[in-house]
């Protein structure tokens, strides 16, 4: 008989969370259960129980930056063994026989499972997913914040993989937020030499004790003029409608403009600077196992780690209100609490 597996799900959008118990059946031949010591909180998981993508399920369990042991093995599972402490991000499957798995870009399997949609995700004492995207954490990273290099963290380090980007390249960061201060984080240990786009002066010392060499007022006309031609990468990492024009002027030729963050509305833009600039605007989702596995070595190579702000899981709603009022810095950690609780 399976073990229940306690959990905190909503019932309903925008609905607080409560406990709630499910019981997952026979372990999948390929899955890894794992024992859930700590989950971050991202905003995805917001954006889910509030079903702003139209496709949450309820009841609904969130929970994608999980950092935890192996307790229990399928058995055609692989690399992996009982008691290794493990991470697992939004994604916890993809087909394995696709184009893209096939070619190691199992992060674009059009069949890959997301570890919040439509299954139960890691506000739990246990979750489990595919063995090819449960990640063993290297020696020396500290765990206790490593949660959300599986979501975030990998997010703002598969473009540096994926388009090249050389120590030697002028980079700008937009939005210095739970995306945005891993990528400063990033690209300083990356050898770059890197901006901030800030929305005000005030930000300035936080953005360059976060990685930037330097900072530019967003909000002021007379920065975004002055920084024309400068970079070689502009990643934004805001959901915001922007001025693209203006971002799009502040690259070089063959300067690329890239997002990460999910613009609610068509980003527009001339033509002409894009043709004459031979200038590109590009996007990307998180990376596959084997980018986020680089990333989390580069990690700790580097002594990279979010900047977290710790509450205990059975506090999740608490925690969800301190992200919805914005509060967040800048990363939230919920340390599971819940096998304490009656």
């Amino acid at each position: 008989m399976t073990t229940p597996i306690k959990a905190l799900a909503a019932f309903g959008a925008k609905q607080p969370l409560q406990a709630f118990e499910y019981t997952p059946g026979p372990l999948g031949s390929e899955q890894v259960e794992i024992a859930v010591e700590s989950c971050g909180i991202c905003h995805s998981d917001l954006s889910m129980l509030d079903n702003d993508w139209g496709m949450t399920t309820y009841p609904f369990v969130p929970g994608h930056e999980v950092i935890g042991r192996v307790v229990a093995l399928g058995e055609h599972t692989k690399r992996l063994a009982i008691g290794d402490r493990v991470g697992l991000g939004w994604f916890s499957g993809s087909c394995g026989a696709c184009a893209s798995c096939l070619s190691g870009n199992q992060n674009l399997c059009l069949k890959a499972e997301a570890t919040i949609v439509g299954r139960h995700g890691g506000f739990a004492t246990r979750v489990r997913a595919d063995w090819t995207w449960v990640l063993p954490l290297p020696e020396g990273l500290d765990a206790s914040k490593a949660g959300p290099l599986l979501c975030g963290g990998i997010t703002v380090f598969n473009p540096l993989v994926e388009l090249g980007i050389k120590p030697t390249d002028s980079v700008a960061v937009i939005g210095i937020g739970g995306l945005g201060h891993m990528a400063l984080k990033f690209l300083r240990a990356w050898g770059c030499d890197v901006t901030a786009f800030t929305t005000s002066d005030s930000k300035r010392e936080e953005a360059l004790q976060l990685g930037a060499h330097r900072t530019l007022n967003s909000r002021n006309p007379e920065d975004l003029a002055g920084a024309a031609n400068s970079f070689d990468f502009i990643l934004n990492t805001t959901n915001a409608n922007l001025d693209w024009n203006t971002y799009i002027a502040a690259l070089k030729p063959k300067g690329r403009l890239h997002t990460v963050g999910a613009v609610p509305e068509p980003m527009a833009m001339g033509a002409f600077p894009l043709i004459l600039g031979q200038k590109s605007l590009s996007g990307s989702p998180l990376g596959s196992p084997a980018t986020t596995d680089q990333m989390l070595h580069f990690s700790c190579r580097h002594g990279i780690a979010p900047t977290t702000e710790i509450f205990p899981m059975s506090k999740v709603n608490d925690a969800f209100d301190h992200l919805r009022a914005g509060k967040a810095r800048y990363r939230i950690v919920l340390i599971n609490d819940l096998d304490e609780g009656p």
